[in-house]
């Protein structure tokens, strides 16, 4: 017997198949990243395109977020930062309809792609719309075989939009719900803890004050060669000295309280945007820790509030990595946004760390999390330490 050969009718159908899978599995997903994993996977399969993409706009020019398939790690690397919503990719956000080109270079208004980005030819763009918003865009090039994507194509994808534009909306719901619920139950834990434990141990300290008061009121011995008297005296001094250990750590354990009060309770950029944020919160842990801290601002642009908050959490992070772990040394920061990026820098000149084997031995530091904060920023976090040698922690963040 020969080899069977799908028919088209077989074919239609198992695309079918596909897309009826693909969407009882939107229906079930709950995170937004997953779910628009699945959709750009889906899209790229059902079409045979070389390359797709799937982006979420930001309402600011630029996408939350950016998913390909079909573009290995290290070409993603080179290509850098997120695209922007400018030229061809603008045009097809400001009017939500499918685009669909034999040669996207033909187009005039393609432009502002990177160098290392894949040669694109035919192009197929379908938004998943949320009534006459555009919640994502679904991006596709290169079909293979083809010298364009064809009308089945064209309708596949958009059918697949159709049914993803419920599960993005659904998910993005429940994703901030998810936030709110943490956001109130930090806010929570804040508060109970100001309430509480902070009251205590200030409570602690003030009756330590009183003991050391009033030992050291104690009349003295009436005369030193007394033998009866000299054990009075020791056991005043070492009660005295026993105490002020006591005030001293109820102190430390006061300061280190309130930092971390302060740290649960979510970031605020006030009225006057992330350099004023940022200004408060030095001066916050200059006081907290009885250290001085330099800061240097230079802000020529405003920031969005979410890239604000993000860039401050980045920001105390490190700040309490150097207070935490460089010594009595001095820490600095300095942050510099222009209209082609934003730049934080917080250095210190203490006692540096071994960063490859701080990295393999523990996570304790947040390194990671401030990477990771960054990478999703579409910037970069460098750390440049050595034991020592202090430390400096770097994010750039395009604009």
């Amino acid at each position: 017997m020969g080899d069977h050969r799908a028919t088209p009718a077989e074919t239609d159908s198992a695309t079918l198949r596909r897309l009826l899978d693909v969407v009882l599995r939107l229906g079930a997903e709950r995170r937004v990243e997953p779910m628009l994993r699945q959709v750009v996977d889906a899209a790229r399969e059902l079409t045979g395109a070389g390359y797709a993409a799937i982006g979420v706009p930001d309402g600011a020019g630029g996408f939350e977020r950016f998913l390909t398939a079909g573009v290995d790690a290290a070409t993603w690397s080179r290509i850098g930062a997120l695209p922007r919503t400018h030229g061809l990719l603008g045009a097809v956000l400001c009017e939500p309809r499918a685009l669909r080109l034999a040669d996207i270079r033909a187009d005039p208004r393609f432009r502002g792609y990177p160098a290392a980005h894949p040669d694109m030819g035919a192009f197929l763009a379908v938004p998943i719309l949320a009534g006459a918003e555009v919640v994502a865009e679904i991006f596709l090039t290169n079909p293979a075989g083809e010298p364009e994507f064809p009308d089945a194509a064209l309708r596949l994808v958009e059918a697949l939009a159709g049914h993803a534009a419920l599960a993005v909306v659904t998910a993005q719901r429940q994703e901030r719900l998810r936030e709110l619920s943490i956001v109130a139950e930090r806010t929570r834990i804040a508060r109970e803890l100001h309430d509480s434990v902070t009251q205590t141990l200030f409570s602690l300290s003030l009756a330590a004050d009183t003991a050391a008061a009033l030992a050291a009121k104690l009349p003295p011995p009436a005369a030193a060669s007394d033998a009866l008297t000299a054990p009075s005296l020791a056991s005043s001094e070492g009660l005295i000295g026993q105490l002020d250990r006591v005030r001293s750590l109820a102190q430390l354990g006061l300061d280190e309280l309130r930092e971390l009060v302060d740290t649960l309770r979510p970031a605020e950029l006030g009225r006057d945007g992330l350099a004023s944020a940022l200004r408060t919160r030095v001066d916050l842990l200059r006081a907290v820790h009885g250290t001085p801290i330099a800061l240097r601002t230079r802000v020529t642009r405003p920031v969005d509030e979410a890239l604000g908050r993000e860039l401050l959490k980045i920001a105390n992070e490190a700040l309490g990595n150097a207070l935490r772990h460089a010594g009595d040394a001095r820490t600095s920061v300095e942050l510099e946004v222009d209209a082609e990026a934003a730049r934080l820098v917080v250095s210190d000149d203490g006692v540096g760390f071994d960063l490859p084997g701080t990295l393999r031995a523990s996570r304790r530091l947040g390194l990671t999390s401030m990477r990771e904060r960054a990478e999703a920023l579409g910037g970069s976090l460098r750390i440049d330490t050595a034991p020592g040698a202090g430390t400096a922690v770097t994010l750039e963040v395009p604009l």
